[in-house]
């Protein structure tokens, strides 16, 4: 089974810009694709694409090498779980997940599936009786009981306090056990991404930047559009010798004798860690240390930046140099 986009583009009305430019993806049997981007990229209007809630200016949409491009939503067996649940609240989650059944005389299902995303103790309840998570948990297991070929996942942790993203986001990895087709997964969070994707793909202003390996990704970006968005702090950016040259700030290393140095401007403690941003010949450097580094504002340093973890972009172009 095989879920693929081939160019597809769609334009809001009075909107300049398309909101999905020439967008193609394939999403393989028993893969989860992430695609990651910051809000207004197009990850939203990609999924309700494929899903057929809007009508795409051009383009296809194939699942299994057929074209559902012209099927009606509720004919092409891709489930689609929204932000917000969108479970009826006037329904218990038993019946909001008998709902989803193809067949009702399959309802042995029900508690199997809500028992397997650890709803099973809540069926007689209300929607408003659950917590956020729980509520995401049976809007997954309503779409899964939907017997759907494809399931598309529509940034499910974004309304989750950060206490619940973890064991929500254990939940979405352990749908594999149940349903074995191709998962579409967005999200604007670049660590969600790589730990839930098999596949990593960066869309911005509604095209695919970047598609590959999450750690492929992540270390050797194809652009500069990815080098600058993708990572809790952006790779370092800095013209040398005609090019751009990048390194990721883990990568950059405090080391006496090394042939970059500078004064660090600022520091800011994550926990475990810290980032020194550093005045240097070339510019502003973000660097990654230990929590335990003593170093602080207005220190002198210098900066091994080694030759493996650098990478080199047109300037031009802002295309990788392989």
């Amino acid at each position: 089974m095989l879920l693929a986009a081939h160019e597809l583009t769609f334009s809001y009305p009075r909107e300049l810009r398309p909101a999905l430019d020439c967008v193609s993806l394939q999403v393989a049997h028993g893969t989860t694709l992430a695609v990651v981007g910051p809000s207004g990229a197009g990850k939203t209007t990609l999924l309700r694409a494929i899903a057929g809630l809007l009508r795409v200016r051009s383009g296809d949409v194939r699942l299994d090498d057929r074209s559902i491009c012209n099927a009606p939503p509720q004919r092409r067996r891709v489930a689609l779980v929204a932000q917000d649940d969108a479970l009826f609240a006037n329904m218990s989650v038993r019946e909001n997940l008998r709902f989803a059944l193809r067949n009702a005389r399959d309802g042995g299902n029900v508690v199997e599936t809500a028992t397997a995303l650890h709803v099973g103790d809540y069926l007689d309840r209300r929607p408003r009786q659950l917590s956020g998570g729980e509520r995401q948990r049976a809007s997954i297991a309503r779409a899964l009981l939907s017997d759907p070929l494809a399931l598309l996942l529509d940034e499910p942790l974004a309304h989750l306090d950060p206490s619940l993203r973890r064991s929500v986001r254990d939940e979405v990895i352990g749908v594999r056990e149940r349903f074995e087709g191709p998962i579409l997964y967005v999200t604007h969070d670049h660590v969600e991404a790589m730990s839930v994707g098999d596949v990593l793909a960066v869309l911005i202003d509604g095209r695919i930047e970047d598609v590959g390996e999450p750690q492929r990704v992540y270390d050797s970006p194809r652009t500069l559009t990815v080098a600058r968005f993708l990572g809790e702090r952006p790779m370092n950016l800095f013209e040398s010798g005609g090019t751009i040259v990048g390194i990721r700030p883990e990568c950059i290393r405090l080391a006496a004798g090394a042939a970059v140095s500078g004064r660090v401007a600022r520091r800011e403690s994550t926990g475990a860690d810290a980032y020194l941003e550093v005045e240097t010949q070339h510019g502003l450097l973000a660097v990654r240390v230990p929590a335990s580094t003593h170093t602080n504002r207005g220190d002198r340093v210098e900066l091994d930046l080694p030759a493996d973890a650098l990478r080199r972009f047109d300037s031009l172009t802002g295309v990788a140099i392989a």
